[in-house]
């Protein structure tokens, strides 16, 4: 059974569905100041970097066991974005991505007694389309708080989908995690059948 370095139930239920056995553990990494030290580091690099650091911080504490970090980062015309901190702050990321390609990295990273034994990064490529002010407010009505949770202000299984025109990329790492690279590597590690 693998250790997920998170409590993200999107990343939960991706495991779950996929038959992965697993217990989830709170990774303590500061991420706001990890991204300080970022600042000019490409998207899928960052995402991958708080991927492993959330790894290293759960590895210390389950020696011997296999340790799963991820990591999700958003970039709009070159700016990196957060999870927001309010509903305004949602809305203001909402209308900074309307109309425009919004590049969605997904990291995963596997560890074992502090020793990166793989790791992967995606990124998908998502066209907003163009978003008014008042579809925002009533995506927020509807979306709000649920989406604060999510990097890029969307549940991509709900009503998400609607700020798209188009979609390139694996579905999985729209929703958070490379999950089918990931399968193949609990398969290599031992820790699902081959």
């Amino acid at each position: 059974m693998i250790v997920l370095a998170s409590q993200s139930a999107s990343r939960k239920a991706m495991l779950t569905d996929a038959g992965v056995p697993f217990e989830a553990r709170s990774a303590d990494v500061d991420e706001a100041e990890l991204k300080q030290e970022l600042i000019g580091v490409p998207g899928p690099d960052v995402a991958g970097i708080l991927a492993e650091a959330k790894a290293l911080a759960v590895s210390i504490a389950a020696p011997g066991r296999l340790v799963l970090g991820g990591d999700s980062l958003v970039e709009v015309v070159g700016r990196q974005f957060d999870k927001p901190a309010s509903r305004e702050e949602a809305a203001e990321h909402l209308a900074f991505f309307s109309g425009q390609v919004m590049h969605l990295s997904s990291a995963a990273v596997l560890m074992r007694d502090g020793a990166v034994v793989w790791r992967h990064v995606e990124t998908a490529r998502l066209k907003v389309r163009q978003l008014s002010p008042s579809f925002i407010n009533s995506y927020l009505d509807r979306e709000w708080p649920a989406v604060g949770a999510c990097v890029g202000v969307f549940r991509i299984e709900g009503l998400g989908v609607q700020l798209f025109e188009d979609i390139a990329g694996s579905h999985f790492t729209v929703l958070g995690m490379p999950l089918l690279p990931l399968l193949g590597a609990l398969r290599a590690q031992g820790e699902l059948p081959e």
